[in-house]
């Protein structure tokens, strides 16, 4: 399984950064501050941890979900499921189980401050830090739902990021795959919200400008990854070779 997990986290768009305040959150997407949801800043996070995230949803107040979405049918392993949720194709989520009763009714905002990506050259993966150019704040369109945990009978709230096609510089880094998360700018926002369909979404989405440079690999598969420092440039010293 941790063979399986790796391929895909070197593949895929499963990595995250938080860092906003709650206060920057409330303020941006027009929501309730709710003082029990942590806001420690999130540098770093797999989505095969399944880590908690701040999420908006139709709700006056920011909601706490777990990635990775469980669907309120599945009855099954939760974490099986979830590992395959993490991302959900915008072009098919209206025909795929897990997501198409709730294409209209369960709609949310993953903030991010930034993503990571891989590019390949060659046999080598080198990771980028993707942000926005202007935008502090990155606004990917999700779906959510919600499932009652059989071990102690509490309601889990999880959510799945919407992908698209890669643009231009996304295709650039993420050069195998070229999937992009889906980043709405400010109008598709409300759009997506208000149930726009998701064709149009992608449509009509300007998207954010975007830039990116190379992480440094050692810390984002060491076991204290959540550091600042997943999200410094990092170029890789030459290699050194001695006539003796």
């Amino acid at each position: 399984m941790a063979v399986v997990i790796l391929f895909l986290f070197l593949n895929m768009c499963y990595s995250n950064s938080s860092t906003s305040s709650n206060v920057d959150l409330g303020n941006k997407y027009g929501k309730k501050v709710d003082p029990t949801i942590a806001d420690s800043p999130v540098y770093f996070a797999s989505g095969f941890q399944f880590p908690m995230w701040r999420i908006i949803s139709n709700e006056p107040t920011i909601e706490y979900m777990r990635w990775g979405l469980i669907p309120h049918w599945f009855k099954g392993n939760s974490s099986e499921i979830a590992a395959k949720t993490l991302n959900a194709r915008i072009e098919s989520i209206s025909a795929k189980p897990s997501f198409k009763t709730i294409v209209n009714s369960k709609r949310c905002i993953i903030p991010s401050n930034g993503f990571f990506e891989w590019q390949h050259q060659g046999k080598n993966k080198i990771p980028y830090f993707i942000y926005g150019e202007k935008d502090s704040i990155l606004s990917m369109a999700g779906l959510w739902d919600e499932c009652i945990d059989v071990s102690n009978g509490t309601i889990i709230k999880t959510f799945s990021i919407l992908t698209q096609e890669a643009n231009e510089f996304m295709a650039e880094i993420h050069n195998v795959k070229k999937r992009m998360p889906l980043l709405l700018d400010e109008k598709r926002i409300h759009s997506w919200m208000n149930n726009e369909d998701p064709i149009e979404v992608i449509a009509n989405n300007k998207g954010v400008y975007l830039k990116a440079h190379p992480v440094d690999k050692t810390i984002l598969f060491s076991p204290k990854s959540n550091v600042i420092e997943a999200q410094f440039p990092f170029a890789p010293k030459p290699t050194q070779f001695s006539l003796f």
